[in-house]
Order: C-alpha cells, then sequence, then structure tokens
C-alpha cells in the first residue's frame, strides 16, 4: 500500500532522529580520530626522517674512514718518494719526484679538509637526530594518550551507536527509495548532517530563514512534501517533531 504524504515525512523525521542521535555521540568523540590519524602520519614522517639521518651518518662516517686511508696513502707515497729523492741522477728526475711529494701533500690537506667538513656535518646532523628523536617520543606519548581517549569514549557509546544504527537500518527501510535518495544527498551536503527540519519561531530550524504563513499553512497540511526555498532541507511541522 503507497504511503499517504504525512506517512512519508513522518517517516523521514524518524529516519532523521535517529540519525541525529547517532551524530551526537559521535560528536562526543570530538576531533579525537583526526587528531589520532594525524598523529600517526606526523610519526611516519619523523620515523623517515630519522632513517634518512641515519643513512647521511652513515655515509659521512664511510666518507671519513675513506679520506684517513686515502691520507696513509699519500703519507706512504711521501716516505716512498722521499727515499728516492737520495737516489736521484739529475734535476729533472729531482723536480719530477719533488712534485710528486707536493701532489701528495695536497691530496692530504685537501682529505683533512673534507674530514672537518663532514665532522661539521656529523656534528649538525647528529644534533638534528637527536631533535626528532625527541619529537617522536613526544608524540609517542601524545598519541598513547589520544589513543587511550578514544577507546574510552568509544567503549562508552559503541553499545549505543550500534543500537542506533540498527534502528536507523530499520527505519531507513519505511521510506521509499527515491526519498531515501534526497534524504541522504541532503545529509551530505550539510556538516549538521540535517536533511529534515521543522518549523521553528516561523523559521526554517535548519538555515533559520523565515517561513512565509502562507508556505507554513502547507506544511502543516502534510498534503506534498515541501522544501526550504533557502536551503533546500525538507520542513515539517511542529506537532511531527514533537513525536520525536
Amino acid at each position: 500500500m503507497e504511503q499517504t504524504v504525512e506517512q512519508k515525512l513522518k517517516a523521514l523525521w524518524a529516519l532523521q532522529s535517529i540519525h541525529t542521535k547517532i551524530d551526537k555521540i559521535r560528536q562526543v568523540r570530538g576531533e579525537l580520530p583526526i587528531e589520532v590519524a594525524d598523529l600517526e602520519d606526523e610519526m611516519a614522517g619523523l620515523e623517515t626522517r630519522l632513517e634518512k639521518i641515519r643513512v647521511e651518518l652513515d655515509d659521512l662516517e664511510d666518507s671519513i674512514v675513506k679520506r684517513k686511508n686515502m691520507i696513509k696513502d699519500a703519507q706512504s707515497a711521501i716516505k716512498k718518494y722521499e727515499g728516492q729523492l737520495n737516489e736521484v741522477k739529475n734535476n729533472r728526475e729531482y723536480d719530477a719526484i719533488s712534485k710528486e711529494i707536493e701532489i701528495q701533500g695536497l691530496e692530504i690537506q685537501v682529505c683533512e679538509k673534507r674530514i672537518k667538513e663532514a665532522e661539521f656535518e656529523i656534528k649538525n646532523k647528529t644534533e638534528a637526530y637527536e631533535k626528532t628523536k625527541e619529537n617522536l617520543d613526544f608524540s609517542k606519548g601524545e598519541l598513547e594518550v589520544k589513543k587511550q581517549e578514544l577507546e574510552t569514549i568509544t567503549s562508552e557509546t559503541q553499545i549505543e551507536e550500534e543500537e542506533f544504527l540498527k534502528k536507523a537500518d530499520i527505519a531507513a527501510e519505511k521510506n521509499e527509495e527515491r526519498l531515501l535518495k534526497v534524504y541522504n544527498k541532503l545529509r551530505g551536503s550539510y556538516r549538521n548532517g540535517l536533511a529534515v527540519v521543522s518549523i521553528e519561531r516561523d523559521s526554517c530550524s535548519g538555515c533559520h530563514n523565515k517561513i512565509p504563513a502562507q508556505l507554513q499553512s502547507e506544511i502543516r497540511q502534510r498534503k506534498k512534501i515541501i522544501i526550504c526555498e533557502h536551503c533546500g532541507r525538507v520542513l515539517v511541522d511542529e506537532e511531527i517533531a514533537s513525536e520525536d
């Protein structure tokens, strides 16, 4: 049997009333789920940064070891060339060996400079690592607190929410498919989730704009589905709203 307009309006209002109760339960959780997700993202970023710094520190340590080995090789070469100086037979050979000693000396200077630069970078990166680690530890603590808060609130409201969700499913079945689509679209359009609203003080309780007297009269007659000309929400009269 096809529903009357009055029955359709009452079915829509009943569904809206249940969803409003569900929304209020979820509002108790506030921004906690978002805060938890943000903290988890932040921690993932900090852990990635720590790993990057660790790799950079390892590379710098390796470069220092490499430079020190190069210095040892250069020092060995200088020792060898200095020994050869005692065996030279002419100025040309002497100049050539002296040039090699000079090159190795410059190599040592460059390596020592690079080692100092690497040591300076290690100092800065170690400080950055410690600071990042400190931030990560703080975020871990914050996350534990937020998770505990969320868990407590969720456990307190979960049973009640599940009961209302079951009621919402039953109430949804009492609405015709076409109206249910409109309802869901409207509900998703507004942050407060209100798709069906009542007359309050001669105004739409959704957008608070005045409703003309003639339109109020038509709403109370319940002969057709009427929407607010300002916000597009479905309007019901005060009596239907009081049946919640």
